[in-house]
Formats: C-alpha cells, sequence, structure tokens
C-alpha cells in the first residue's frame, strides 16, 4: 500500500527552495556538538554539507541567519565560552546575524521572526544540530507561523538515543526526525546539492 503524507493530503507544495528565493537559518552548529558529552554522530560529514550550503548561498546573496542555543555560564551551551560558539567552519561574517535562543523552536522568545520577516522571504532552508530537536522544532515554528520550510537532511546531525528500555542509534532518530518534519512540516531533501 503506498503511503501518504500529511503534506500530501493537504496538497502543500513539495518543491524544494530555491537559495536565491528564501532566508537560509543555521541552527546550533556550535563546538558544543563536536567534542565531550555532547558529541553527535557524523557532525563532521554535516559540517562540510554546512560549510558548503553556506558558501553557496552567501554567492546567491541569500540572506543568512545564524542560530544559537545559550545554555548559561558552565554548561556545554555557554556561549561566552569555546565550547559554546559557532564552529568557525559556519561562523557568521558581518551582516549575518546570530540569534540567541533558550528553548528547541529558534522562534519562541527570540527575534528570529523579525530577522525572517526583514528578508521578505516566505521560503526558509533550515539545517543544523540536533535534528531531532532545534532542527526539527524550529521546522515546526516556521510551518506554524506561515513560512514554507525546506530542511537539508546531509547538514543536519544529532546522536543515539535511549527509549522505552532500548536505544535508537544516531541513524534512526535522523531520519525518525526527518520522517517527522516530512509528514507535515516542510520539504526535506537529502543533501544540500539539491538546495539550487
Amino acid at each position: 500500500m503506498p503511503r501518504t503524507t500529511l503534506r500530501q493530503l493537504n496538497g502543500f507544495d513539495e518543491t524544494p527552495a530555491k537559495l536565491a528565493d528564501s532566508t537560509l537559518i543555521l541552527v546550533d552548529y556550535q563546538n558544543t556538538y563536536t567534542t565531550g558529552v555532547m558529541e553527535l554522530d557524523g557532525w563532521q560529514a554535516a559540517l562540510d554539507a554546512a560549510a558548503e550550503l553556506l558558501a553557496r548561498a552567501r554567492r546567491a546573496g541569500t540572506k543568512v541567519i545564524h542560530v544559537i542555543n545559550d545554555g548559561g555560564e558552565g554548561t556545554p551551551y555557554d556561549i561566552r565560552a569555546g565550547i559554546g560558539q559557532i564552529h568557525p567552519r559556519v561562523a557568521p561574517v558581518e551582516g549575518e546575524p546570530v540569534v540567541v535562543k533558550q528553548a528547541p523552536n529558534a522562534f519562541h522568545g527570540t527575534d528570529l521572526a523579525d530577522h525572517v520577516e526583514a528578508a521578505g522571504r516566505n521560503d526558509v532552508v533550515i539545517a543544523g544540530f540536533m535534528t531531532h530537536m532545534c532542527v526539527a522544532f524550529t521546522a515546526q515554528g516556521a510551518f506554524l507561523r506561515g513560512n514554507r520550510p525546506t530542511v537539508v537532511a546531509d547538514a543536519s546531525a544529532t546522536r543515539a538515543l535511549p527509549v522505552a528500555g532500548t536505544e535508537l542509534d544516531a541513524r534512526q532518530v535522523h531520519y525518525s526526525a526527518l520522517a517527522t518534519i516530512a509528514d507535515l512540516y516542510g520539504v526535506v531533501v537529502p543533501t544540500q546539492k539539491e538546495i539550487v
């Protein structure tokens, strides 16, 4: 029996966003996720894809917004320390705003919506760390406010998680999150190369 998504049932557009017609939201590419207790499986490959996506967005003149999570001093998310800083491979340049959040949905309690509105584009391209948490909830937040999110799978990563007496490996968690997004909240593309 063929599978049907909620997006298909609602007749939502399945065309991936185009860089020149979108705003790029890079979520939590912090050093937090590259070492120590929060190190993600596959973060290096995801960061490579994100760096290429960012370079292409800059060449296309796409509005770029960086998001970071501030967990407070002394935490793995301390943005005042090296551990909480954005990785140098995807660090912002002059004119690219950095939105500081404290919840998985980057629109919650921040000025992200103002930056998206100022860019004047309904389509948003989202990628980042972690797929099942801040990427998924930011995609949901964008969808609920009327934007059209496209999430980039290979530029996102996550980690293994325990659940109900078993453990899901990082790949399972990653693809489960992407499936949730693709069911309703946005278009999911396997690779940043599909964002043209």
